[in-house]
């Protein structure tokens, strides 16, 4: 029996509050490069905070904030204990605490980002954490890959293939990647990109930004 997706939390109310981002995929597939990056092109120009996932360490926290980002108190790391699927999907308290926390210190925010620990191509985020998914796959695991489906790589509203400067070294094809995840996606956007050669992500933070846009004339505050 295959196994089950079903979200059983609610979607909060969005209005006066920050788009929440989730950002998932594989270990080792860019999660948090691609992070840095948004931080990097998007803090400049909105009120950004993050929150990072990890079983055991606070060790993606601790990279943004090495990295310098974004301001370090912006950054929240929850340890998870458990399967990273777990922590966003099924049991998301400690990851809404964490949101929570950061939009009542420095709100009003724009964006929240959730990176999940890496995880299978099944990790999907509950939408009463994630307004938005973004799943990051990378060209090293073959060019198979994005055929093989999975709710991660299907459902999401965006599908970033990373390290696109590693194709030919692992002879992946970047045609047939693009062809099949088209293909298992429908009309859901799919974006190829290299973090280490454009550490500005400039095409998937251009989609964020579209998203934060959308999110705040939809959810903004009525006038009293």
């Amino acid at each position: 029996m295959g196994a089950r997706h079903d979200d059983h939390h609610r979607a909060p109310d969005g209005h006066g509050r920050a788009l929440r981002l989730g950002v998932g995929g594989p270990v080792g597939s860019g999660k948090t490069a691609l992070v840095a990056a948004l931080c990097r092109t998007l803090g400049p120009v909105m009120s950004l905070g993050v929150v990072t996932n990890d079983i055991y360490t606070t060790e993606d926290a601790d990279f943004l904030r090495r990295a310098g980002v974004l301001d370090p108190e912006r950054i929240l790391a929850v340890e998870t204990g458990c399967c990273p699927h777990t922590a966003i999907r099924d049991d998301i308290a400690a990851n809404l605490d964490a949101v929570e926390t950061l939009e009542d210190r420095f709100g009003p925010l724009d964006l929240v980002i959730v990176e999940s620990g890496g995880d299978n191509l099944t990790a999907t985020f509950s939408r009463g954490l994630a307004d938005r998914q973004i799943f990051v796959l990378d060209v090293s695991g073959g060019d198979k890959v994005p055929r093989k489906g999975g709710p991660g790589v299907t459902t999401a509203d965006l599908l970033v293939i990373n390290k696109t400067d590693l194709a030919t070294m692992v002879g992946a094809d970047l045609g047939v990647m693009d062809r099949d995840a088209a293909a298992v996606r429908g009309e859901r956007p799919v974006l190829f990109t290299s973090i280490r050669e454009q550490p500005s992500a400039g095409a998937v933070a251009s989609w964020v930004s579209d998203q934060v846009t959308a999110w705040s004339h939809a959810h903004a505050t009525p006038a009293s």
